[in-house]
């Protein structure tokens, strides 16, 4: 569920005043009034934060691997590596194109 922002739009408690962040449905209908003392509020424009998440080298070169012995066709070796890297799927896939029965 996303997190809305609301704020006094005239006077109003220290809550309200400062702004206040509430947890909300999508299909719920903004709040018009504080739920501490119903002064009346609008919902503010948050600003979107992104979240960036780093894969480390090892990751990185592993998929680079198993990259390269995919396109040379060099299943059972691209298998074992998807394999130990937990890459299940991809190892499946792999060990039935190098020709065994999973």
């Amino acid at each position: 569920m996303p997190i809305y922002e609301y704020q006094a739009t005239g006077e109003g408690c220290e809550y309200c005043q400062n702004g206040f962040e509430i947890i909300q449905n999508m299909s719920d209908k903004p709040l018009t009034e504080c739920p501490k003392c119903q002064a009346p509020v609008k919902k503010l424009l948050s600003s979107f934060h992104a979240c960036v998440i780093e894969t480390p080298d090892e990751v990185i070169e592993t998929e680079r691997k198993i990259s390269d012995h995919e396109k040379d066709g060099s299943w059972g070796h691209a298998a074992e590596l998807a394999d130990k890297a937990g890459l299940e799927d991809r190892a499946r896939e792999n060990y039935k194109k190098s020709g065994y029965n999973m």
